[in-house]
C-alpha cells in the first residue's frame, strides 16, 4: 500500500471513530420506497424520528425504526456515561443506495415472458449530537 493511500485510510478510520452509524445491507425493499420514508426523518431528533417511524404505515418504516434503534445503541456504546435523552441527538445523515437486483420471469400471454426486477437497497444511518450555532 502506498503512503498516500495508507494516510487516507488512517484519516477515514479516525473519522469513523467519532461518529456512530448503523448499516442495513440487502434490504428487500425498492430504494425508491425506502428513500420516501428516509426523507421524512432526515435531520430530525432521534426520539421524534422513532415516533414518526412507529406510526408510519409503510413496511420500510419498520426496518428503519430497527436501524435507528441500532444506531442509538451504537452511540451509547461509544459514549459511555452519556444518555441519548440528554445529548440532543439527531439523524445527521441517511443514505439509501441500490443493491443487487433479482431478475425473475413472469409468464405473459401468447407464450411470451416479462422480466420482473426485484430491487433491494443498502441503508446507512448516521447519528450525531446537534451542533448549536
Amino acid at each position: 500500500m502506498g503512503a498516500r493511500k495508507r494516510n487516507r485510510a488512517e484519516q477515514t478510520k479516525e473519522a469513523k471513530k467519532s461518529i456512530s452509524f448503523a448499516k442495513l445491507n440487502d434490504c428487500p425493499t425498492s430504494p425508491r420506497k425506502m428513500r420516501k420514508v428516509s426523507g421524512i426523518i432526515r435531520g430530525e431528533d432521534v426520539f421524534k424520528a422513532l415516533s414518526i417511524l412507529q406510526f408510519s404505515p409503510q413496511d420500510a418504516a419498520r426496518r428503519l425504526e430497527k436501524l435507528l434503534k441500532s444506531a442509538i445503541a451504537n452511540w451509547e456504546a461509544k459514549n459511555e456515561g452519556s444518555r441519548p435523552e440528554d445529548s440532543n441527538l439527531i439523524v445527521k445523515e441517511i443514505k439509501v443506495d441500490s443493491a443487487r437486483m433479482l431478475k425473475r420471469i413472469q409468464p405473459a400471454p401468447q407464450g411470451r415472458a416479462h422480466r420482473v426486477r426485484k430491487r433491494s437497497n443498502h441503508v446507512t444511518l448516521i447519528v450525531d449530537k446537534k451542533v448549536e450555532a
